[in-house]
């Protein structure tokens, strides 16, 4: 399979847009903080960049720092060593609009 063809897969499986953009991210996971930063992020997820990534599975609180910090329940999807990793969010009520305002103004160009 060539890397176009399996580019094109990924693509076609996801079922939110997603959207270049980058911004700092602290990762509290137990007792530790890391640092990250996001390289794109969608309704469902985002993609951190960061060089020591936690395992597929692994359960993470995530606060992205935006005009008023999001905070975000992660879990690791996807793992690219070194690079970063893929990560899915789930929203708690009071920060489902917030969050749902921020990609809106992303998909804008604001």
């Amino acid at each position: 399979m060539s890397i176009e063809h399996s580019e094109q897969r990924r693509t076609e499986r996801r079922q939110a847009p997603r959207y270049r953009y980058q911004a700092p991210v602290e990762i509290e996971w137990g007792s530790a903080r890391l640092r990250a930063r996001t390289r794109d992020i969608s309704a469902s997820g985002m993609f951190l960049e960061l060089e020591d990534v936690l395992w597929v599975g692994a359960g993470f609180r995530a606060r992205l720092a935006v005009e008023r910090p999001l905070y975000l329940e992660c879990s690791v999807k996807r793992v690219e060593p070194g690079r970063g990793m893929g990560v899915t969010v789930e929203l708690k009520d009071e920060q489902s609009r917030h969050f749902q305002d921020l990609l809106g103004r992303i998909a804008a160009g604001v």
